[in-house]
């Protein structure tokens, strides 16, 4: 798995086909996306047409994807899976991760793709009792049948980690975490990569993802790259403070996955790793953690996902 890849969260469907394309063109090889971003066809387009040119071939691709929360029920992980690989237009995923360890009542396809929070009843969140492990035995059966190639997680703490990590015949290949020099979580990462479990860096620029949706905490929080220390760093090495950013991560071993909306952008994220950050460096970033979460399923769910 590449340890630089492209995330698809929050692209427009107008130019998400045109920027996957792009991204290609530039020397992406892994792609972030989730049934929950609802731009998976698009991302599939962007793939397909890339293929097609002759940019690159399938099996240089590294494809993830994201079971949503309403399709843990055992009978719903396929068909779920199955609706991803056409929007995709791939015919097996490089790596599944269930999103979050939350089960929602399941929504028909037809009814609602993808259901988001919508439950079938206006707004109103209604939980579904299907263990992790029941969703996670699917997964794995879908392993044997060639539809995937590896099997993850995305947003679990270290306590259900420990769980699933007691029952699955595969082990979980990734965990995907919010990660930024805000929230840090370095026993989780620690204990992680110490069980041999490859940790995936999202929002890695910590609140500028979630200025737009006007998330609270985004708002009262200083922009990372107006943060004292890391513009000072960022200017001691002559780079951007969005590459110390991406390097604090690959530097820890830890994959990112920025978005870039021009040329240069996909060019600059894509090259973090030409330089070093210093012990003092990372010594003054290490001092900038505030346990500051923004994807909060308190939030946007009313569930105590992370406490």
């Amino acid at each position: 798995m590449p340890i630089i890849g492209y995330g698809t969260w929050k692209i427009p469907h107008n130019v998400c086909a045109d920027r996957v394309y792009q991204a290609v063109k530039s020397g992406y090889r892994l792609f972030d996306c989730a049934q929950d971003y609802a731009n998976e066809k698009e991302v599939g387009d962007g793939l397909k047409r890339a293929m097609d040119d002759g940019l690159v071939k399938r099996e240089e691709l590294f494809v993830i994807s994201k079971l949503w929360n309403s399709y843990h029920h055992p009978d719903n992980v396929e068909k779920a899976l199955d609706v991803t690989m056409k929007d995709l237009k791939l015919d097996y995923i490089d790596l599944f991760l269930i999103h979050f360890p939350i089960a929602f009542k399941f929504v028909p396809f037809e009814e609602k793709y993808p259901a988001g929070t919508y439950c079938g009843d206006g707004d109103k969140i209604i939980l579904e009792n299907v263990p992790i492990i029941d969703t996670w035995r699917v997964m794995e059966t879908l392993v044997e049948k060639g539809k995937l190639k590896s099997i993850g997680v995305s947003n679990f703490n270290g306590a259900v980690l420990m769980d699933l990590l007691s029952s699955a015949k595969i082990r979980p290949a990734v965990l995907q975490i919010e990660h930024h020099p805000y929230l840090q979580q370095p026993q989780l990462i620690k204990w992680v990569q110490n069980n041999g479990i490859k940790v995936i860096a999202y929002s890695s620029f910590g609140p500028q993802s979630f200025l737009e949706l006007k998330n609270p905490r985004a708002l009262e929080c200083k922009p990372l790259f107006e943060q004292e220390d890391i513009v000072r760093i960022a200017a001691a090495h002559n780079v951007s403070p969005a590459k110390v950013l991406l390097r604090w991560s690959t530097q820890n071993e830890i994959a990112v996955i920025p978005k870039g909306d021009t040329p240069e952008q996909l060019a600059q994220n894509l090259q973090v790793n030409d330089f070093d950050l210093g012990a003092e460096d990372l010594a003054a970033i290490e001092k900038l953690d505030r346990n500051i979460r923004f994807n909060d399923a308190w939030e946007f769910a009313g569930l105590p996902t992370f406490y």
